[in-house]
């Protein structure tokens, strides 16, 4: 066993837990973590990027096991907020499921490298900065109040995660911001939409890398599934008291500060991305 790459892999997890809800791009993180730290194969590092975020998600089943057992059961007995939150979770997945599947692998290749990277996270950090800046009319309170419209749009915004460096965390919640969600409810909404979004793109990739895969990388695997799970337990729950008394500015700065930190050492050739 490679006790090193096991290192490397727990690095990796911790990355994705940290980053993955909030709005500064975790596939992007795991990019430049994964070059500079010479993690695997490319391919198996690509694959890596998405499977560990069964880890994240995990988190946020446990996190809010009751909310979600409730909405399925209030979807399966009629009952109206569980009803509505099932069926917004639906509706906002159905976009991202086509658009990835038709076009991911496209995106993998053309997309997943360091200046793609810093270059949205720039882009993405001024949108969070206009966003914080204008003035906020809340007309949905609660994730379980959110309407059908909102999820659709929230949904469509979603695709936009699909380019490294975007955040799909960043881009749910600012975008549910634009439509009068509350920063709780836009951050609560975006973890659950996360669930059936990365738990599906995770096992997909899996199962496309198989016939790749053997017993030492299954360890490679849970261990940095086991540490995305833990730290992304923590951040949940840091992010949701944050919320509640601060917006998302500080964010936008280090997206914008590191973004540019990733294009001067490409372009000084300190670092080869």
């Amino acid at each position: 066993m490679d006790l090193l790459l096991l290192f490397k892999a727990a690095i990796m997890g911790l990355v994705e837990g940290i980053t993955e809800f909030l709005p500064i791009s975790s596939t992007g993180h795991l990019i430049l973590a994964g070059q500079l730290l010479d993690f695997w194969t490319v391919e198996k590092r690509d694959m890596f990027a998405v499977a560990v975020q069964i880890g994240a998600i995990a988190a946020v089943i446990y996190e809010y096991w009751g909310k979600l057992w409730g909405a399925l059961i209030g979807a399966l007995t009629g009952q109206e907020q569980g009803r509505r939150l099932s069926l917004n979770l639906i509706i906002a997945s159905i976009p991202i499921v086509i658009i990835g599947l038709s076009f991911g692998d496209v995106v993998k290749a053309y997309l997943f490298n360091a200046i793609t990277v810093a270059i949205a996270l720039i882009v993405g950090g001024f949108i969070i900065l206009w966003a914080e800046r204008r003035p906020h009319q809340i007309v949905t309170q609660e994730v379980d109040d959110l309407s059908f419209k909102q999820a659709t749009l929230i949904g469509l915004i979603q695709c936009l995660a699909l380019i490294p460096g975007t955040s799909r965390s960043g881009s749910t919640i600012i975008g549910s911001l634009f439509l009068g969600v509350s920063r709780k409810a836009a951050a609560e909404f975006s973890f659950f939409l996360g669930i059936p979004v990365l738990m599906g793109a995770g096992l997909l990739d899996m199962y496309k890398m198989r016939h790749e895969l053997h017993n030492n990388d299954m360890a490679v695997l849970a261990v940095g599934i086991i540490v995305a799970f833990i730290s992304a337990l923590i951040v949940i729950r840091a992010l949701i008291r944050y919320v509640s008394k601060h917006d998302f500015t500080a964010f936008a700065y280090y997206r914008i500060v590191f973004g540019l930190f990733i294009l001067a050492t490409w372009w000084t050739g300190w670092v080869h991305w």
